[in-house]
């Protein structure tokens, strides 16, 4: 069933002066006009570029935009983070993943704000932001996020395991993870019972995700929590982490 949001609601997300409530409104937001309200000195040619793109998936407009903000000097992360709207913090995410000059350290310490975001989106981005980093040093990118989950937000230990994750509807794959997933087991083991159902629904994909090239591994590691782990929290979990096995 479709999703109809008002005009004077798609004129805010446009313009920027609020931020989206669920997904249907963040896939609505048309990326030009928004660059021309809260960029307003981009090159004509660039807000062209945008409108070219309309048709193209939302991570490869939001890469396009963190582009064409860098090249137009406009890429202060700091800058955009401020916004009202989640899609431009999400800009902000994507000027930090593909920034070249950066290590994938030097990243997870900027993008650290936008992780903890208060928005549902903007936690998203920021993770998808920093997939390619990841995916082409999994085991530095696992050593730099294990000490996430041991933060006080659930949002920073969501992000170490959602980062990390095999698999993904809008993600590139980790071939190593899905392959051995046990390379990751000492940081899911701190999570095993995180008090947090944002956490454990992570938790619970990234051992689903894994199932799905490994199906003994994960029905051990949950055969085993059964006795570990005999708590609430991972009884949750292992049923997440087992529902299409």
């Amino acid at each position: 069933m479709s999703t109809t949001i008002a005009t004077a609601r798609m004129q805010a997300l446009n313009a920027g002066d609020v931020a989206s409530t669920h997904l249907a409104e963040c896939l609505a937001v048309d990326f030009a006009t928004l660059l021309r309200a809260v960029a307003p000195a981009l090159p004509a040619a660039s807000i062209q570029r945008m409108h070219e793109a309309a048709g193209k998936g939302i991570t490869q407009r939001m890469a396009l935009t963190a582009a064409l903000l860098r090249k137009a000097g406009q890429g202060d992360v700091q800058h955009w983070r401020a916004y009202p709207s989640d899609t431009v913090r999400g800009w902000a995410c994507y000027l930090i993943g593909s920034d070249t000059h950066a290590t994938l350290a030097d990243k997870l310490q900027a993008m650290r704000p936008l992780a903890d975001d208060p928005h549902f989106g903007v936690r998203e981005w920021a993770w998808l932001a920093l997939r390619s980093d990841i995916v082409a040093a999994p085991l530095e990118a696992l050593a730099l996020l294990h000490p996430w989950t041991q933060q006080r937000s659930p949002y920073l230990r969501r992000f170490a395991c959602e980062a990390l994750r095999p698999r993904g509807v809008w993600a590139t794959h980790i071939a190593l993870f899905k392959q051995h997933p046990e390379h990751v087991l000492p940081l899911l083991e701190v999570l095993a019972d995180d008090p947090e159902r944002y956490v454990q629904d992570s938790l619970g994909n990234w051992l689903n995700d894994a199932g799905k090239s490994q199906p003994d591994w994960v029905r051990a590691v949950c055969t085993r929590w059964r006795s570990t782990h005999d708590s609430v929290a991972n009884t949750y979990i292992r049923k997440r982490a087992l529902r299409s096995l």
